[in-house]
């Protein structure tokens, strides 16, 4: 997928992180190249820990969370105490993010839920901390107006892909497109939320509840 970021920028971003080199983070993204399974990446992943810490996570919702690549990053900022919620389609990821994030010594504090993501997170009880999105596009925004009211005041929404390698831009846009850009401007608009756009990779949404 291309990068709104210049590669040479992206590169450089990315040498700034490789302390995080361990072996089980490098091979879930070894697998994600060599299966051409999209991953949110090194630098997308950093900054949803930083922003996980950021406001002392404990309770996480994952809408789309495939072999566990993000949940490696979520699982690390929340700690033992941590309970986080993954969403896939196909139970094979399932078996996938055990056994990557069992390695990670963080299986603990996972909860896998095979099919569909929105089904799962109206059968979850309670508030949570954070809700992140990476469903089929064209499925963001019913996931938004979903999980709006149920992320405490201080919590996080964060989303992947809003920029669609600048095909937010459209003017006739596929489904996928489309469900994009109705997400960015229902978060953008909703008044109880402070939002941005992190441009890293394909562009991360990032919005704070502010108020009730």
């Amino acid at each position: 997928m291309p990068s709104i970021v210049p590669e040479n920028i992206e590169q450089y971003m990315r040498s700034l992180a490789s302390r995080h080199d361990e072996p089980v983070l490098l091979e879930m993204e070894t697998h994600a190249s060599v299966n051409g399974f999209p991953i949110v990446g090194r630098l997308c992943g950093l900054t949803i820990e930083v922003l996980a810490r950021s406001i002392g996570a404990r309770r996480v919702f994952e809408m789309g969370s495939g072999f566990g690549y993000s949940a490696y990053w979520f699982a690390r900022a929340t700690g033992p105490g941590g309970e986080i919620h993954l969403t896939d389609g196909d139970p094979d990821n399932e078996s996938l993010a055990r056994g990557y994030l069992t390695r990670a010594g963080v299986w603990d504090r996972i909860s896998y839920h095979v099919g569909d993501a929105l089904t799962h997170f109206g059968q979850a009880e309670g508030d949570f901390d954070i809700v992140y999105c990476d469903v089929d596009k064209a499925g963001y925004p019913d996931c938004w107006r979903a999980a709006r009211d149920r992320i405490r005041v201080g919590g996080m929404w964060i989303c992947d892909n809003v920029l669609w390698s600048g095909r937010v831009l459209d003017d006739d846009p596929d489904d996928s497109t489309a469900g994009i850009q109705s997400h960015n401007e229902l978060v953008a608009g909703d008044p109880r939320y402070l939002s941005t756009v992190v441009p890293t990779r394909d562009g991360l949404m990032v919005a704070l509840r502010v108020a009730s």
